[in-house]
């Protein structure tokens, strides 16, 4: 197993409500081109407005995840959608974990400061091995809850924030 296997800590920047640097930036579109991150079709500055952070192992960019706030039909209620993507490099560690909890704390705390724009973050399992290897309804070590299949016949996992409300039609 390579260092990069066993590495336990890394440093989060965090780019949410304007808190990048260009240097940030910079630095997220470079990985992204280096991991064939993005569709064709994907505008990288739209997204670059959406990251909530980014995760470094050293001088390396290692994972980006975004949540741009989405209206789902099914639940009528405002979520932060979180994307993450996760370099090559770093696929077979806990990062995915480690940063949807960093992220998620970022996103309540933005949340509850402004009245709860978006009530909770919701996932959608694009990778068929977390659906497959984690089959409870709950998973304890984020909070997160099974809550039924996407239009993509993907499972759908959320968590509310704490002192949310539901939001009136």
């Amino acid at each position: 197993m390579n260092d990069t296997a066993t590495r336990t800590s890394y440093t989060y920047v965090t780019h949410w409500n304007g808190a990048a640097t260009p240097e940030a930036d910079s630095d997220v579109l470079a990985f992204w081109q280096r991991e064939g991150a993005l569709a064709a079709e994907t505008k990288s500055e739209d997204r670059l407005k959406q990251i909530v952070l980014h995760a470094r192992d050293g001088d390396e960019v290692a994972a980006v995840c975004t949540a741009p706030p989405l209206t789902l039909p099914r639940l009528g209620q405002p979520m932060y959608y979180y994307r993450c993507f996760i370099g090559k490099r770093w696929r077979s560690t806990r990062l995915v974990f480690k940063l949807l909890t960093r992220a998620f704390e970022t996103l309540e705390a933005y949340a509850r400061e402004r009245e709860f724009p978006c009530i909770g973050v919701v996932l959608e399992l694009e990778n068929t091995r977390f659906a497959e290897a984690l089959r409870t309804p709950v998973w304890p070590s984020t909070g997160f809850v099974f809550v039924g299949k996407s239009g993509r016949n993907l499972d759908l996992r959320l968590r509310y924030f704490r002192g949310a409300r539901l939001k009136k039609a």
